[in-house]
């Protein structure tokens, strides 16, 4: 695939920075469509599990392995998506989607979730190349300060893994990694407006604050990975499968709608994320 979907200087700056923020990544058309099937989606809602914060607030997730036809497998899987992460990711082997979830953080009652790397977590599903590995976070609705968008350690992924451990029923960096990364480097609340996609390394240190505000924050979180980077520790094989690219258009072409039953949904029991 020719990479074309970033300029040299913005991939530069992923590289540099550990993440890059795209506004407008998705049209406001194709952004309410997501939502108003998402806050409808009964597949969603009965696959949703609470995961609980220190504090006793609580935020919402449900998360699968392979990328469907439906709106969220359209978004995941289109060109738009695919070629940028192709773009950033080290390695030249197909791009695959590891798993998306989406996160429904609610007014008053949506949870914090503590300093850690994705790759703290994949790791121990035995992966072994974090440059082959990111995330994609589309914003659904608004995230601000106040209802607890994503905060990032700027140029935290060059530190490499640290140790993370049990931190309530989520897994938490070493606390004091995080304080010594926190007085070298930039904290950057990523503020988004619907439709805003947040690219970011996979040992990128990232947190959020609870949701004190009135307004819901919603985002779908893809997170990618190139074949060659072989789990040997994972059930799924979604993530050495490469993906399906769709025209940007079916997003809104095909009339896609909620996700089926049949998905290969990931249940609170078996999440490798809120366990040492």
């Amino acid at each position: 695939m020719e990479k074309t979907f970033f300029t040299d200087k913005q991939v530069d700056a992923y590289h540099r920075d550990g993440y890059l923020v795209i506004k407008g990544f998705f049209s406001r058309e194709e952004t309410d469509r997501l939502y108003k099937v998402a806050v409808e989606d009964a597949v969603i809602s009965k696959n949703s599990y609470d995961v609980n914060d220190g504090s006793g607030k609580r935020s919402k997730l449900a998360l699968w392995f392979t990328p469907g036809d439906d709106i969220y497998g359209m978004v995941t899987r289109s060109r738009r998506m695919v070629g940028s992460v192709d773009a950033l990711l080290d390695g030249t082997a197909p791009i695959c989607h590891f798993h998306s979830k989406l996160m429904q953080k609610e007014p008053r009652v949506g949870g914090a979730w503590e300093w850690h790397q994705d790759y703290g977590y994949w790791y121990k599903n035995e992966f072994l190349l974090p440059g082959q590995m990111n995330s994609v976070m589309i914003a659904i609705t608004k995230a601000t300060r106040e209802n607890g968008c994503l905060q990032v350690i700027k140029g935290s992924h060059k530190m490499g893994r640290v140790e993370h451990g049990k931190a309530g029923e989520q897994v938490g960096a070493s606390q004091r990694y995080v304080d010594l990364a926190l007085r070298t480097m930039e904290l950057v609340h990523v503020e988004l407006d619907p439709g805003d996609a947040l690219f970011f390394h996979s040992n990128l240190l990232h947190r959020s604050d609870a949701n004190l505000s009135e307004t819901s924050r919603w985002s779908l979180i893809s997170c990618y990975n190139r074949q060659s980077n072989i789990p040997y520790n994972e059930k799924s094989n979604s993530c050495i499968t490469p993906i399906r690219e769709v025209p940007d258009e079916w997003i809104l072409d095909t009339g896609a709608a909620g996700i089926a039953g049949s998905m290969d949904f990931l249940d609170k029991e078996s999440d490798v994320t809120l366990k040492d």
